[in-house]
């Protein structure tokens, strides 16, 4: 289904100019090959296919979350609240669990956070299908659900390099996760607006809690090898002093999750914000909803497409700087519409923007990571990209209810481009960094003469 929906909706990225020594301008087989190539290793094709599945209840969840809260308000200020709760655990807990993730088997891990995320679904289709469903009991379930995301998360992006074959499809699989998950953003939200129009948001969370079940059967049916032996364990303080020391201490790290952090809390808040623009600033309703983030997950989508063509992890760095101008510029556009076609445009090229960035920046860490520390420094991106959005997400919500939504969309993309000038004055040291690090692992011959 993917292969065929990406041939559809994505031909112009099959134009795209010879690069690298080959040619990306037709559907060639080769080209799928090279697109779908970590879809070879036999652990990492069942977690695709159940995660695919899984990940539309995801979105659809998402959807109707902010609309139930929306209809039931009338409050942008709750709206930011609802997500604040859903990923402030994050902020918190995700340093401890990254310690634990590298200590702890990384595969039961995520089956036992699976199994809690479906019944957390469940216990919100329950409660809205009896109809008796208020806003606190959300806020206490999305907290619920952050709770087990701030293992979740640290998890499964560890997990990746344990599924493939192979360290050079790393890349690979990880653009193909982010285009798992912008395919299930494509989808979700779409059918999440008609559900919601038809029969109510809590068909949604009952349909969310049943794709779990397509996830938790694929890592069951997995065979991972055991992990290697570990060190004797230290103390929790001493593994967090540890793994912030070494990401304190590397530049490219440092450099690449303070911009993440950045574009986390003024740029990534638009999705909080976008039924405010659904029902206000365009007039529709739960329908208009859909559409935009559909938008948004076929922008995100194509960005993701576009990088799993890669063959090699040099030049990311540039990626990231342009791919987050292109963010800035999406949301500043969208900030400005009034109008659904322009809109659905603005938020297109915002989520190719975004995905190109977020997907550039976690190929990087996990490419020059060490093993041993990967769970801490997972942690430290989840942090990043969702554990300080809630900030965002709060101070969204209110400033929309002082100056407007546009206003603050607007202002967000801004700083966006600000963020992207200051990381292209940090690429030249952290090239100078990452070097030594690409020739050790093979991917530069071993003289300085190839940028990062």
């Amino acid at each position: 289904m993917f292969r065929a929906g990406a041939k559809l909706l994505f031909p112009a990225i099959m134009l795209r100019s010879c690069t690298a020594g080959y040619c990306m301008v037709t559907n060639s087989p080769a080209r799928w090959r090279l697109l779908l190539r970590a879809l070879h290793a036999r652990n990492y094709r069942l977690f695709f296919e159940g995660q695919t599945v899984s990940l539309i209840g995801t979105w659809m969840t998402r959807v109707a979350t902010s609309w139930l809260v929306y209809r039931l308000t009338d409050s942008a200020f709750l709206l930011g609240l609802t997500s604040f709760a859903s990923q402030i655990p994050i902020l918190f807990l995700a340093p401890f669990a990254g310690v634990w993730v590298d200590r702890w088997n990384r595969h039961r891990t995520l089956v036992v956070t699976q199994i809690l995320s479906m019944l957390q679904s469940f216990a919100l289709a329950a409660l809205a299908l009896t109809r008796v469903i208020t806003v606190w009991e959300i806020l206490a379930l999305v907290l619920m659900q952050g709770v087990i995301n701030s293992f979740d998360m640290p998890a499964r992006q560890s997990f990746v390099v344990q599924m493939i074959e192979r360290r050079e499809d790393l890349g690979n699989a990880i653009a193909l996760n982010s285009s798992m998950v912008n395919g299930a953003r494509l989808i979700g939200p779409a059918v999440a607006g008609v559900l919601i129009a038809a029969v109510g948001e809590g068909y949604c969370f009952l349909i969310d809690g049943v794709s779990y079940m397509a996830v938790i059967a694929s890592l069951l049916a997995m065979r991972v090898a055991p992990a290697a032996a570990r060190a004797a364990h230290r103390s929790v303080g001493m593994d967090l002093k540890e793994g912030w020391h070494y990401v304190r201490e590397s530049a490219p790290i440092r450099s690449v999750l303070l911009f993440l952090t950045l574009v986390s809390l003024v740029g990534m808040p638009y999705t909080v914000l976008m039924p405010i623009f659904a029902r206000v600033i365009l007039g529709g309703g739960a329908h208009t909803l859909g559409f935009l983030m559909a938008a948004a997950g076929l922008g995100a989508l194509a960005g993701a497409v576009s990088l799993a063509m890669r063959r090699s992890v040099l030049g990311l760095g540039r990626v990231i700087v342009w791919s987050s101008s292109l963010f800035g510029l999406g949301l500043i556009g969208f900030g400005l519409s009034h109008v659904l076609p322009l809109s659905l445009l603005a938020v297109a090229v915002a989520g190719f923007g975004m995905m190109r960035h977020m997907a550039s920046s976690n190929t990087i860490l996990q490419t020059i990571v060490e093993e041993d520390k990967r769970g801490r420094v997972m942690a430290y991106y989840s942090m990043s990209f969702q554990g300080l959005a809630p900030f965002g997400s709060l101070a969204a919500g209110a400033i929309a209810a002082k100056v407007g939504a546009p206003w603050t969309i607007i202002g967000g993309g801004a700083l966006c481009l600000a963020g992207a000038a200051w990381f292209a004055a940090q690429l030249p040291a952290i090239r100078r960094a990452i070097r030594p690090i690409y020739q050790e692992l093979g991917i530069l011959p071993a003289v300085p003469a190839v940028e990062e």
